[in-house]
């Protein structure tokens, strides 16, 4: 039976109004992480009362969950496409350059921003296991772009790594084009492909494995509150986001009350300013002792990155998430936060920078390397997701050698 014309039309009205909530919202979510927004929020950025959105999603967790699946069916489209393509690199361009004409398009206003992932655990169940089942066979897919005679004599656990690496990499991509003119943003991710599949080692460097990365102390807890305290408050502001990492929550996970927390703390923004203070002294001190360590300055980043990828997989790991900075809601405290974290990449360019100056890294852009090795770094705490516990031990063959070497370099 043939919808009358007013069915159709009610149907057309209702489609696009739950489009453009679902649009408003994942810019929304990704603004103050999936915590932070309000449905009341979304419903007034499209001309809306908090009761008309609850015709379309009735709980704000609802409409993350429709952000993050539509992010994903998304995502699947642009693998399909890259998965027509011959070689393991041809695939590999094929899925950013995808992404980086998205993102254009979200920057000229013609298709709707897409929620990033990097808040996915915020999810209440029965949320939290539908959306990551839907990621986890999004992670199989592009992993299985690497798939060919090119990698054909890596190990599962080594092809796991790399495709965290690759899908990490990705997933940080909107960072890492956004400096940049959209008409810019195709040229950014073809350079983002180069170093991800091919590192940044000249031809005449190999992986630098001196082994002195074990011997470091990088913990700087010590100077701070509790080094119990840091690591509930980082794991859980990396799985909760800023506003999901409540008091409560933390006080929980270190089995003390929440007036113990605050005989110890005055505000939750006291501790998650410690956080961020003991993971940017950690990558600090890292970046001391390499540079501090004679050899090229090659060399040294494989030393800094390995010593760093180890520390995330270390007891007094991990790092905090760079993404908490943007859900920040002191904006003077996000400022400052923000400018550390440039500094530190900066130095990490100048690093890469000598490199090419030395010949001991390819002629690149250095401030994307830098970007996606620190990214990479970041993203390492998550590999336990992928790879079993024993893979541990060789983390730094398995992980940091093709962060820095490149994903189509020999197991």
């Amino acid at each position: 039976m043939t919808p009358s014309p007013d069915a159709a039309e009610r149907t057309r009205k209702f489609t696009h109004k739950r489009e453009a909530v679902l649009a408003a919202a994942a810019d929304l979510f990704n603004q103050r992480g999936v915590k932070g927004a309000a449905l009341a929020d979304v419903a007034a950025s499209v001309g809306l009362v908090k009761n008309s959105v609850t015709y379309y999603y009735r709980k704000k967790e609802d409409l993350a969950t429709a952000c993050f699946l539509r992010a994903i069916e998304v995502h699947h489209a642009f693998i399909a496409r890259a998965a027509a393509h011959a070689t393991v690199a041809e695939r590999v361009t094929a899925l950013f350059t995808q992404l980086a004409q998205r993102l254009a398009a979200v920057e000229a206003g013609t298709e709707p921003a897409l929620i990033l992932f990097h808040d996915l655990r915020a999810l209440p169940q029965p949320m939290l296991e539908q959306v990551f089942t839907a990621y986890t066979e999004m992670f199989r897919r592009v992993r299985d772009l690497l798939r060919g005679p090119e990698t054909a004599g890596l190990s599962r656990e080594a092809l796991n790594a790399r495709g965290h690496i690759l899908l990490s990499t990705l997933n940080r991509l909107r960072e890492n084009v956004q400096r940049h003119e959209p008409q810019e943003y195709g040229r950014i991710a073809e350079r983002a492909a180069d170093i991800v599949l091919r590192g940044m080692a000249s031809p005449d460097a190999a992986w630098a494995d001196s082994g002195a990365e074990q011997a470091w102390v990088l913990d700087a807890a010590a100077d701070m509150a509790p080094g119990s305290f840091l690591r509930s408050a980082t794991e859980l502001i990396n799985e909760q986001g800023y506003k999901g990492a409540s008091v409560t929550r933390i006080a929980e996970r270190l089995q003390l009350t929440k007036g113990a927390f605050y005989a110890r703390h005055e505000a939750k923004d006291d501790l998650v300013s410690q956080c961020f203070a003991h993971t940017f002294a950690v990558v600090r001190k890292a970046l001391n002792l390499a540079q501090a360590t004679p050899g090229s300055a090659w060399d040294q980043l494989c030393l800094a990155t390995r010593g760093l990828v180890l520390f995330q997989r270390s007891p007094a790991g991990p790092l905090l998430r760079m993404t908490a900075i943007s859900a920040l809601p002191d904006p003077v405290h996000r400022a400052r936060i923000l400018d550390e974290n440039n500094r530190l990449t900066e130095r990490m360019t100048s690093l890469v920078v000598e490199g090419v100056m030395q010949g001991s890294v390819r002629p690149l852009d250095a401030s994307l390397a830098a970007q996606i090795a620190l990214n990479g770094i970041n993203a390492s705490a998550e590999l336990q997701r992928w790879s079993p516990p024993s893979c541990a031990a060789n983390v730094a063959a398995l992980y940091a050698r093709p962060l820095l070497g490149g994903l189509l370099q020999p197991g």
